[in-house]
C-alpha cells in the first residue's frame, strides 16, 4: 500500500530539513507555494506541513508562516555500568560533566503491576509494586521522564521502600537495593521509539506525534529482577552513548 502523498510530501521536505537545505530558523515555502512544486491541492500541502509540525521539525506561526524548529543542544546519556556503579544519580552525573544543573522532580505510590510490568519483574499480575514517576530536568527544564516499578515483597518495611525519602534519597538503583542486601549483578536495557502520548508531549514541551526514545530498563540480582523502567529520551535533546565493559583473561 503506497503512502499518502501528504506524506511523500513531508517525507521529502524532511529529508531537505537534514540535509540542510533549510537550516534553523529557515522559514518554509508557502504551502500554496508546496502545492505548486508537487502538484497537489492546497490542504494537501497544508497537512505536509502539519505532519513535520507534529514531528518536531518545523513550528507555525499564525500570520507569518512556517519555521524550521532551532534544535537545543544535544546532550549525551551515558549507559554504563561503570556510571550505574557508582555512588549517586548517574542522571546527575551526566549532567554535571556536560555543566548542566540536573535534578528532577517525583512522586511515588504503591499500586498492583500491570501484566506487562510483572512480567519484567518476575512477578504475579495485580502484585504489588512501588510506582515512581520521574520528571528530570537539565537546568531547570523537563528534559526526559521515566516511570519506575519495584516488588514491594523486596523493598516493603526498609529504609529504601520510597525512592525519593528516607536516608538513601537521590541515590541509583545499585546502591539503594545494596543498603537492602540485594546486589545487583546486570542491566538490561531495550531501545525502541514511538510517538509522545498527549501527556508526554505537554510535559516534555513537544508537539503531537513527536517521536521519542523508550528505553526499558531492567536490573537484576543473581536471583531475579529487583527494578524495571520505562524512560522517555527526546531524540533531538540527547544521544544515548553505550559504554560496555569487556572482561579480560
Amino acid at each position: 500500500m503506497s503512502r499518502p502523498t501528504y506524506q511523500r510530501i513531508a517525507d521529502e521536505m524532511r529529508q531537505r530539513i537534514i540535509a540542510g537545505d533549510y537550516p534553523p530558523g529557515a522559514r518554509l515555502p508557502s504551502r500554496q507555494a508546496l502545492a505548486t512544486e508537487f502538484e497537489v491541492g492546497p490542504r494537501v500541502a497544508a497537512d505536509a506541513v502539519q505532519q513535520l509540525v507534529a514531528e518536531g521539525y518545523v513550528v507555525s506561526r499564525t500570520g507569518s508562516g512556517s519555521y524550521v524548529r532551532a534544535r537545543p543542544p544535544l546532550r549525551r546519556l551515558t549507559r554504563s555500568w561503570y556510571r550505574e556503579a557508582r555512588d549517586g544519580s548517574p542522571f546527575r552525573a551526566d549532567m554535571a560533566a556536560q555543566a548542566v544543573r540536573g535534578g528532577w522532580e517525583c512522586s511515588s505510590e504503591s499500586t498492583n503491576a500491570p501484566e506487562d510490568i510483572a512480567g519484567r519483574l518476575a512477578i504475579e499480575p495485580n502484585d504489588p509494586v512501588m510506582c515512581t514517576r520521574y520528571t528530570f530536568t537539565g537546568d531547570d527544564e523537563p528534559v526526559m521522564l521515566s516511570t519506575s516499578y519495584e516488588p514491594l515483597e523486596i523493598t516493603r518495611a526498609t529504609s529504601v521502600v520510597l525512592p525519593e525519602e528516607g536516608p538513601h534519597a537521590g541515590r541509583g538503583v545499585v546502591e539503594r537495593m545494596r543498603e537492602i542486601g540485594q546486589r545487583i549483578v546486570h542491566v538490561t536495557e531495550i531501545v525502541t521509539a514511538r510517538p509522545a502520548s498527549e501527556g508526554e508531549a505537554e510535559q516534555l514541551g513537544l508537539s503531537r506525534g513527536t517521536v521519542v526514545l523508550v528505553i526499558q530498563r531492567t536490573y537484576y540480582t543473581e536471583q531475579r529482577p529487583v527494578e524495571t523502567a520505562d524512560i522517555i529520551v527526546p531524540p533531538d535533546r540527547y544521544e544515548l552513548a553505550y559504554m560496555i565493559p569487556v572482561e579480560q583473561d
